[in-house]
């Protein structure tokens, strides 16, 4: 397998909420004067996984990530949603809406996985090219720069930055135009069978679907559980 380049998304796949979605989400609403088990809200979330992912297939959705406008709306409905499994009065939904914006949007909020920067390291000693396609506000560049991943990356490309979004192959092709790379040699690695693995197969690279959670096993694509894997799925001496 002839790689000369690899890109990278940010949520689920170099970052993550810490400590994780629930418990942030559980501490702001103790913040706000609500107590409610972490577990309890996890069991809440789950039941409505398969709502939210429909949102976020949905017109609705579509370019979500690319206006602070259009992400605070898709966020509020979100919100609601999951707040509606809780026993919280309606009437406290607003004000809970805007602290979880607010929280889910500081830097401080996220933290890298631990497999991170010593893949990114191994690959950009290789002297590959190291690229990053995301769906994400424009303060994305701010907490790249705040976790240190910055220096490692040749290029960014971000939705609230171009005013496009995944899936649309467009992305794609403009971290590649950047990067100075074909997509064949290209590979790109995220988290979303939907949302990165199959555009980007279709934009021409080799897609790789980041897996942590083992919640994949059924798509068609080369899977990995750890970035750490990454170099010896795509035959690098690295």
């Amino acid at each position: 397998m002839d790689v000369r380049g690899v890109f990278f998304d940010a949520g689920e796949t170099l970052v993550y909420p810490h400590p994780s979605f629930v418990e942030l989400f559980a501490e702001v609403l103790w913040e706000q004067g609500h107590r409610v088990d972490p577990g309890d809200l996890q069991d809440l979330v789950h039941a409505s996984s398969e709502r939210f992912n429909d949102l976020m297939r949905s017109e609705t959705a579509l370019n979500w990530s690319t206006s602070p406008e259009r992400s605070r709306t898709l966020w509020d409905i979100v919100y609601r949603m999951f707040l509606g499994e809780t026993d919280i009065p309606e009437t406290e939904h607003p004000r809970l809406v805007h602290a979880l914006y607010e929280r889910f949007r500081s830097v401080a909020s996220y933290r890298l996985y631990p497999d991170v920067l010593p893949t990114l390291e191994r690959l950009g000693k290789a002297g590959l090219t190291l690229g990053l396609i995301s769906n994400f506000e424009d303060w994305l560049e701010q907490l790249l720069e705040t976790l240190e991943v910055s220096p490692f990356l040749d290029v960014s490309v971000i939705s609230g930055i171009e005013g496009v979004e995944k899936p649309d192959t467009r992305i794609f092709e403009i971290a590649l135009e950047r990067a100075g790379l074909d997509a064949a040699s290209s590979v790109y690695v995220g988290d979303n069978p939907i949302f990165d693995s199959d555009p980007a197969r279709k934009a021409g690279m080799i897609p790789v679907l980041i897996d942590r959670r083992g919640r994949h096993a059924d798509v068609d694509v080369l899977r990995i559980a750890s970035l750490e894997d990454l170099p010896e799925a795509l035959g690098l001496q690295v």
